[in-house]
């Protein structure tokens, strides 16, 4: 699957943001935002330290500004960090169900 955009959640479908080859300071061709963000990394995660499920990673003020974090790997679809969390609250609530 494509990586999206964090901002206009559209795909990033170009030959210039093939998922293997998002550069530091990439845009996005729809709405023109960073696309090599914490926003838009599969580590993202809201509820993790510093926001981040790499323990090693350096902490990024701005998660929506371009940084040259070397840890970065493009969210697909169905890996950003709202509809995981949600599947893991999901996954959680059946588990203790009564």
């Amino acid at each position: 699957m494509s990586p999206i955009c964090f901002h206009c959640k559209k795909a990033l479908k170009t030959s210039e943001h093939s998922s293997a080859r998002i550069q530091f300071r990439d845009t996005c061709p729809h709405c023109g935002s960073d696309v090599h963000v914490c926003r838009n990394c599969a580590l993202y995660d809201e509820g993790s330290h510093h926001e981040c499920r790499e323990s090693s990673a350096d902490w990024i003020r701005d998660k929506e500004k371009a940084n040259k974090c070397e840890y970065f790997k493009p969210a697909s679809p169905t890996s950003t960090a709202g509809e995981s969390r949600a599947s893991t609250l999901a996954a959680l609530d059946d588990l203790f169900k009564k």
